[in-house]
């Protein structure tokens, strides 16, 4: 059989080169690498605000919750995501007013089963309290879905520096 040449892929190629013919990739470059690689990018160079949001998302910071950023979900890729609920955040500059692509990415994504919050990055640096407190209810509240939030409640204001507040007990 030396002469002749197999129809069936290299063996090499693996499961990786299917799915990339599968994603329209190009040039032998899939486009699941090629939106890691923007990912990478957009995680080195953040917004203000995505960066604002960032420092309270990370590290479960917020009320134990898991979240990672500028990830990638097949071809798209999300500002943050707690996958553990299917809750996406975004942070949203004017390039996003009206904008037709947001539209198709945001229909895919919910028919993927996740659910959206889309936040203005001047609501994100002017009212973080605010929008962390609508994340908290997306996360803790009902399961009917979540669109995007245009006026969020405030957080109560913390507790005095000198630690917890003591409540009264029950007498019994």
């Amino acid at each position: 059989m030396s002469g002749t040449t197999s129809s069936f892929p290299s063996p090499l190629a693996g499961e990786g080169g299917a799915q990339r013919e599968a994603l329209g990739g190009r040039g032998g470059r899939s486009t699941k690498s090629s939106a890691l690689g923007n990912a990478k990018h957009m995680r080195t160079n953040p917004t203000e605000a995505e960066r604002a949001l960032w420092q309270v998302l990370r590290n479960k910071r917020l009320a134990g919750w898991k979240f990672k950023r500028q990830q990638p979900i097949d071809p798209y890729i999300v500002d943050f995501i707690c996958f553990a609920e299917r809750l996406i955040v975004e942070a949203d500059g004017s390039q996003h007013v009206e904008n037709a692509y947001d539209s198709r990415r945001d229909d895919w994504l919910r028919s993927q089963d996740f659910r959206l919050l889309r936040f203005w990055n001047n609501d994100i640096l002017k009212n973080p309290e605010g929008v962390l407190t609508s994340i908290l209810v997306a996360l803790e509240g009902d399961e009917t879905g979540v669109g995007p939030v245009s006026s969020p409640t405030p957080l109560p204001s913390p507790p005095p520096q000198g630690g917890r507040e003591k409540k009264d007990l029950p007498r019994g």
